[in-house]
């Protein structure tokens, strides 16, 4: 029927050029075209589009995002995540890369996830392989005591009969440098405070490179932690090029202060250390990709992660069996309520992450090309205790969106949307522009047990994993599920 007050040609003209348009849409050589185009339409419809609309279609998912937070916390998967992990941490062990273990690992988690009903592939990667060894250390003077340590990650190991030396004690790179005469064939002790994760823990990536450079044998570095019972922590540790590799090693609070005191008394203090620890030959590992397919934009992508590799300490419960687990059960729950959003739901358990994001760079350098089609990557890797907020990154519109998505939150009391989503994994895709998130718990005893024998199921409370997961999976499923992507 022609339009009212129009000619019947011109409408007939109108519906021909209307259909032709839909066919051309449809050719097979557009399709590639409209691929490459759909993360820039978002972008201008999500312009165009108000925000009271925006804020209209997120409220819309308020009875879902119930739905999920119940089944999590109240509900049949109460608890889920919190056993999932003791069974995988109590019949695995610690992980570190390139160990049998790790191995291990991988194939349980590609088993269990398979078996959860959900779509799980590995993806092959190359990752260090470094080997702790039989390691001690001895005070010899003033007076005999043993010293608690844990080599850092990629230190060089001593001759085997060790290396026994006077100590130098400092408190900084500043003190070393203008003591470096006095650091010339000594194992030079670093007793920095503790100021923050991020900044003291250049001592223990650079601090046998510091120390090689004036003259020293090997480096015992002070933990990286506020609080100690006589616990070493370990980490990885960077030499610099062109500088000789010495042994290096973390030693207890404790210790550090006690040799500190005595060094202050004028008192000459000789340790003896000894270190097998040697690099070997990179070795073969995946990470670990499980999705849940969009049914409408399925080449579009919301990146869930956590990773599954650890130290060879503990359990590996916290840093990071928490986030990996948190990471599957937002997965598990939307599969269980029969949900499925437009794009796909995509959890990655990396492998190799504490020797730097080693599985996750090669992960981005084999996607970044499809990098138009990542809506939002987001990572768990502080620890799953009590959540606080949601850690974003992202333009200011998309931000807008996700204060929105956040308000979901309020059964769980976890509205607040903070800036500066974080995370070593996601972080080549933040650095591109992609808007990243992260979960912000309240870690305030993280660095009490981080890389230490500390780290085990004891530290892990179940009702603080139900609200994590729930957290991840409503921002997952309501971010995936929105009509247009975030905005770039």
């Amino acid at each position: 029927m022609a339009q009212e007050g129009g000619p019947p040609f011109l409408f007939s003209l109108f519906m021909f050029l209307f259909m032709l348009s839909s066919l051309c849409d449809c050719h097979p050589h557009s399709a590639g075209f409209m691929r490459s185009t759909t993360a820039a339409r978002a972008v201008s419809n999500h312009t165009a589009r108000k925000v009271s609309d925006i804020a209209t279609e997120v409220a819309g998912y308020a009875d879902v995002a119930k739905q999920i937070i119940d089944l999590a916390v109240f509900g049949a998967a109460q608890n889920r995540s919190h056993r999932r992990l003791a069974d995988f941490t109590d019949t695995i062990g610690n992980r570190v890369s390139g160990s049998h273990n790790l191995e291990m690992a991988i194939k349980y988690m590609y088993n269990a996830m398979t078996q959860d009903g959900l779509d799980v592939h590995l993806e092959p990667v190359k990752i260090p392989h470094w080997v702790r060894g039989k390691e001690s250390a001895e005070m010899i003077a003033p007076r005999a005591k043993s010293l608690a340590i844990l080599g850092l990650g990629s230190s060089v190991g001593t001759p085997p009969e060790g290396i026994e030396a006077e100590v130098l004690v400092v408190q900084s790179f500043e003190e070393l440098k203008r003591r470096a005469s006095e650091a010339i064939g000594r194992i030079v002790v670093f007793n920095q405070p503790f100021v923050s994760y991020g900044e003291t823990v250049a001592y223990r990536a650079y601090g046998a490179s510091e120390a090689a450079k004036e003259g020293a044998l090997a480096t015992l570095i002070r933990s990286i932690t506020p609080f100690s019972i006589n616990s070493p922590h370990t980490g990885w540790q960077d030499y610099q090029a062109g500088v000789k590799r010495i042994p290096s090693a973390c030693i207890t609070v404790e210790d550090a202060e006690l040799m500190w005191r005595m060094a202050q008394r004028g008192q000459k203090i000789v340790v003896r250390l000894t270190m097998g620890a040697k690099t070997l030959p990179d070795a073969d590992s995946f990470n670990t990709v499980v999705e849940i397919t969009g049914w409408q934009h399925p080449e579009q992508v919301v990146l869930l992660s956590g990773h599954l590799d650890s130290w060879d300490v503990g359990q590996g419960a916290m840093d990071d069996g928490g986030g990996a687990m948190i990471s599957w059960e937002a997965l598990s729950l939307i599969k269980d309520l029969g949900l499925r959003p437009r794009r796909t739901l995509r959890t990655v358990l990396w492998t190799a992450e504490e020797q730097g994001g080693v599985g996750a760079q090669q992960y981005y350098n084999l996607h970044k090309v499809n990098m138009s089609n990542f809506d939002l990557v987001m990572e768990s890797d502080l620890g799953t205790f009590t959540p606080v907020a949601l850690q974003f990154t992202g333009s200011d519109a998309a931000r807008k969106v996700m204060t929105e998505v956040v308000k979901l939150l309020v059964p769980i009391n976890t509205t607040k949307l903070e800036a500066h989503g974080e995370g070593t994994d996601i972080s080549p895709w933040m650095q591109a522009g992609v808007p990243g998130a992260s979960l912000h718990v309240a870690d305030n005893r993280y660095f009490w047990f981080h890389h230490s024998e500390g780290d085990t199921m004891t530290v892990q409370d179940p009702q603080a994993m139900n609200l994590c997961s729930a957290l991840w999976a409503v921002v997952a499923y309501v971010v995936a599920d929105l009509q247009d992507m975030l905005p770039r």
